[in-house]
């Protein structure tokens, strides 16, 4: 089982300089690349003069997380895949667990490590936390974290289980089932497109678990920081991609009216906060969505059974109404 850890760079010299040496220190058994979207700050110069077993693959221009993936992944031709962010510090036998479940079972297509704050270390991150999941209507949450809630990490979440998606931070993905299902949608540029992807892999029989003896820190926004509505923006849009894509004809039409509504909710918290770019971000992202309707419909998946959530309930009614904020109290 041959593996190929592949960071995607754009005008990253800083987090390569700072996290690159000790990815290739903890990554032996791994063949590694850098995938780069077209970066101008001497990011491969300085690859090539300190980094020379990397393989640098240079993609035309700025294609996003999805697209610079999808192209570039198209060279690589290890067994397993890890996509891994800039910003992210492995440890010591980070690989391991996860070749050891993919060799155990092979319907296991996707796994992520426990993912932890590089600032706060005793924290949980954003981006993946202990593993995905998302509710009735499409809002993702983690084992970790819900919506802006971040646990603190006492071993709670240390037992292997079943997720529903992995995160593009830092996925672990066999390379067949990733192509089998046509790969990260190009589309999405950025955010949620690791949901996307990880909801078709199940719908073709794929599962994905959480491997909790694997450790990394993540910084999280150090391309694109959370409070820029362009964020914002993606995340809303995405959402709508996603749920446009995967839901059954039956589950569609309540679920896209029902996420509207709450948006625009989320739009007036947005102004009652000030932060008025940000409602603008959620109202184009509406926009963006209808304008892509058709290119989303023929996407539409076909299988007979679409899966759309671990339990019945609606994450938004559990955090706020009810101020259940932590993942065991769900």
């Amino acid at each position: 089982m041959t593996v190929a850890v592949v960071i995607l760079n754009w005008n990253g010299l800083e987090l390569l300089q700072k996290f690159l040496p000790k990815v290739v220190s903890y990554s032996p058994q791994a063949h590694l690349y850098i995938a780069d979207n077209q970066s101008t700050d001497g990011s491969k110069a300085y690859v090539k003069t300190h980094f020379p077993q990397v393989t640098w693959i240079q993609n035309g221009s700025n294609l996003g997380y999805a697209g610079g993936y999808q192209k570039a992944l198209k060279q690589v031709k290890e067994d397993i895949y890890i996509l891994l962010n800039s910003d992210v510090e492995v440890t010591e036998n980070w690989i391991i667990p996860h070749l050891e479940i993919f060799k155990k079972h092979s319907k296991v297509v996707a796994t992520q490590p426990k993912i932890k704050d590089y600032y706060r270390k005793t924290h949980f991150e954003y981006a993946g936390a202990a593993g995905g999941f998302i509710d009735r209507l499409g809002y993702p949450y983690c084992r970790g974290r819900i919506f802006d809630t971040i646990e603190e990490d006492y071993g709670q979440y240390d037992q292997i289980e079943s997720i529903f998606w992995a995160s593009g931070a830092c996925m672990f993905i066999r390379r067949d089932a990733y192509w089998s299902v046509g790969g990260l949608d190009t589309d999405f540029f950025a955010h949620q497109e690791e949901v996307d992807l990880c909801w078709r892999l199940q719908l073709y029989g794929g599962q994905i678990y959480n491997i909790p003896q694997s450790v990394v820190y993540h910084i999280g926004g150090a391309t694109l920081d959370k409070s820029d509505p362009k964020k914002t923006f993606l995340n809303f849009r995405n959402s709508l991609y996603m749920l446009c894509k995967n839901l059954s004809s039956k589950q569609l039409f309540p679920i896209i009216f029902a996420r509207l509504c709450l948006d625009g909710i989320a739009g007036v918290r947005f102004i009652l906060k000030g932060q008025f770019a940000h409602c603008w971000a959620i109202v184009r992202s509406h926009f963006a969505f209808y304008a892509h309707v058709s290119v989303l419909r023929s996407k539409r998946n076909q299988q007979p059974y679409h899966y759309i959530s671990r339990s019945q309930y609606t994450i938004v009614f559990r955090y706020f109404i009810k101020k259940q904020k932590t993942f065991k109290q769900l």
